[in-house]
């Protein structure tokens, strides 16, 4: 049996349920790349249908129907919350991770509204979304509860 060197602080002799492994960290770290580089291009996306409406190809039966160049406006805005997000997820920011569960939840939404105009693109997002919101739940960080 070892002893505990300081005795002030809490001594663990293995890694308790709630610490991270490294692969949940890189995990955590992975997300925060992914959800920049989807706001990103959720930003480029929204600008193509703001300037250029008539390049994207609309279904005329679908349920959820909106104006392209709305929609847009959407994509550009939910892109740069991402983008923000992401970057507090990459700093290590309880608030990133928050919003970026938050985020990636609403932009997993706007990817199914939006499937009828780029389907595989789409499908893509969300199930890149569904990873991130996973990597952000499974990370704790050691001396708080989340």
């Amino acid at each position: 049996m070892t002893t505990n060197p300081n005795p002030n602080t809490p001594y663990r002799d293995a890694p308790s349920a709630s610490s991270n492994s490294g692969w949940v960290t890189g995990l955590a770290l992975f997300a925060g790349v992914v959800m920049l580089v989807n706001g990103i291009l959720d930003i480029f996306q929204g600008i193509v249908a703001v300037i250029d409406n008539d390049l994207i190809v609309t279904t005329p039966n679908y349920v959820f129907r909106f104006d392209v160049t709305s929609w847009g406006w959407v994509h550009i805005v939910i892109g740069a919350l991402v983008v923000v997000a992401g970057a507090g997820v990459l700093r290590g920011a309880l608030w990133g991770r928050i919003a970026g569960i938050v985020l990636a939840s609403v932009s997993a939404i706007s990817a199914f509204m939006w499937l009828p105009y780029y389907p595989v693109w789409n499908i893509i997002v969300i199930a890149l979304d569904v990873f991130v919101i996973w990597a952000l739940c499974v990370y704790r960080d050691d001396d708080r509860a989340f």
